[in-house]
């Protein structure tokens, strides 16, 4: 397997258990031999969750710095109730924040959502789904959220959402991960849908680093055309087909380096 080139979930100093800066993470990019890096701060409803200001502000980044790319995005939280400002979403999306966004992940989180029955937890992520807003489910195999896989990748191919195969739930988060990561691949393969794959880095160091998840992704047999983050061109093209625009200096960047 050829290195997947992308990384789209990555947090900084700004949610507070995490330990590096954007430009940290421009240098490790780098080093790791990446070629565009999102960071997924997180949403308003985690305890340590940067002001939306923050996000509205992601417009002062540049696009490309030293051929590397940086796309501004979000990790929202799976909500039980419609998020006040959302305009009746599952998710803490307030529709101020989303035209600063590039794209945004959905994930269960234990200090926002308490895990319930595979049947609640389905019904919780399928209405994140449907949101229209999220582009990416985060670490769905998290074992303290049983889910029924199959109406869940049904759910994102109708949807035109991706299903993350998360790193860092391989190694010391969400302990327990990998047999439900190996079965949502298997019926992400049966239904031939999509994924992506982050590493959920806290510290700059681990950016692009998917030796976990691409070991597995190459146990099941998966294929690189079902690899959305697999190049800058394949991820950002479906980030265009969620109606999200780029400037064509950006756009001409991405397509010189494939």
């Amino acid at each position: 397997m050829n290195k997947i080139a992308c990384d789209t979930h990555s947090h900084t100093v700004a949610s507070t258990h995490a330990y590096s800066t954007l430009h940290d993470y421009i240098k490790s990019a780098k080093d790791n031999g990446l070629s565009l890096f999102s960071i997924t701060d997180h949403a308003p409803e985690m305890p340590d969750s940067p002001h939306m200001w923050h996000f509205g502000n992601m417009k002062v980044w540049p696009r490309v710095v030293n051929n590397i790319g940086i796309l501004r995005g979000i990790e929202a939280n799976i909500l039980a109730q419609p998020y006040e400002g959302s305009g009746q979403r599952y998710v803490d999306l307030p529709n101020g924040v989303l035209p600063y966004l590039d794209f945004a992940i959905a994930s269960f989180h234990e200090p926002v959502f308490t895990p319930g029955s595979i049947k609640d937890n389905t019904l919780a992520m399928i209405r994140a789904i449907e949101s229209g807003v999220i582009q990416i489910v985060g670490h769905p195999g998290n074992p303290n959220y049983p889910i029924d896989q199959d109406e869940v990748v049904r759910a994102a191919k109708d949807n035109n959402v991706l299903l993350e195969i998360n790193n860092s739930s391989l190694l010391l988060s969400r302990v327990g991960s990998e047999p439900h990561c190996i079965s949502i691949l298997e019926n992400v393969m049966k239904h031939d849908w999509k994924i992506s794959v982050g590493s959920d880095a806290h510290i700059s160091f681990d950016v692009g680093i998917f030796d976990s998840a691409e070991a597995m992704l190459e146990q099941v047999g998966f294929k690189d055309d079902n690899i959305e983050t697999k190049t800058p061109v394949k991820f950002i093209k479906f980030l265009q087909e969620h109606g999200k625009t780029f400037d064509e200096g950006f756009l001409n960047w991405v397509e010189s380096i494939g």
